[in-house]
């Protein structure tokens, strides 16, 4: 009798700038795959809830002001990975955002024999960004993101999701703050895009395009390393 082949969870990253499209194409990956998509923000706040060691440290450090070191968050995510419904693999949406990060979240993986395996650049233009950023907003309920030009629910009004009729709008998804954040992002995390690339394991999307045509070009790629 043959001995079994174990896979190990896939992990992906998600590059690109504000509004590049990551948060609604990593839910798109989720269904499709079985993937768990999980955010810097949203990990923050669950260890913060479930009174984990790694979540009290980072409770201090917000309730001071200050920002979350990079050794809290690897912790977290250390965390996170063990949960059983990552067995099919994860999607990283907002971490690492330097190559200081990136390096220490190779030394996680390596802990459990993981790896990188791809890390999907969603390529687009800077001047494009201030249309799709200012005009987008999200099902206050279940987080479905949607658009007023390119993504309206089907039913005015209603979320196509889960039905909800209550959307939010974040307060800097406007055009005086997109030019900053596109100047961070240029500055500390485009130098990832290198490291992957030197590594072998970046992909490249336009992500310029419909979100049909971006989705099927990431489920190819996804499929491939998986």
């Amino acid at each position: 009798m043959e001995a079994s082949v174990q896979t190990r969870p896939a992990v992906l990253i998600l590059l690109g700038p504000p509004g590049a499209g990551k948060g609604t194409q990593a839910r798109m990956l989720e269904e499709k795959f079985g993937l768990v998509q999980l955010s810097t923000g949203d990990l923050l706040r669950a260890a913060v809830a479930a009174g984990t060691e790694a979540g009290r440290q980072a409770k201090a450090v917000m309730e001071a002001g200050e920002l979350v070191s990079d050794e809290i968050v690897i912790a977290i995510l250390r965390d996170r990975l063990a949960a059983e419904d990552t067995a099919r693999g994860v999607i990283l949406d907002g971490f690492p955002r330097t190559t200081v990060q990136a390096q220490a979240l190779d030394r996680l993986l390596e802990e459990s024999g993981q790896e990188i395996n791809a890390a999907i650049s969603l390529e687009v233009e800077d001047a494009a960004m201030v249309t799709r950023i200012s005009g987008r907003y999200t099902c206050g309920t279940c987080g479905e993101g949607y658009h007023d030009s390119f993504k309206q629910p089907a039913e005015a009004g209603v979320c196509d999701k889960c039905g909800s009729t209550g959307f939010k709008r974040r307060a800097d998804d406007n055009a005086e703050t997109v030019a900053s954040r596109l100047e961070a992002y240029h500055a500390q995390t485009a130098p990832l895009i290198a490291y992957y690339d030197s590594h072998g394991v970046l992909k490249r999307v336009d992500a310029m395009g419909e979100i049909g045509a971006i989705a099927a070009s990431l489920e190819e790629i996804v499929a491939g390393v998986r």
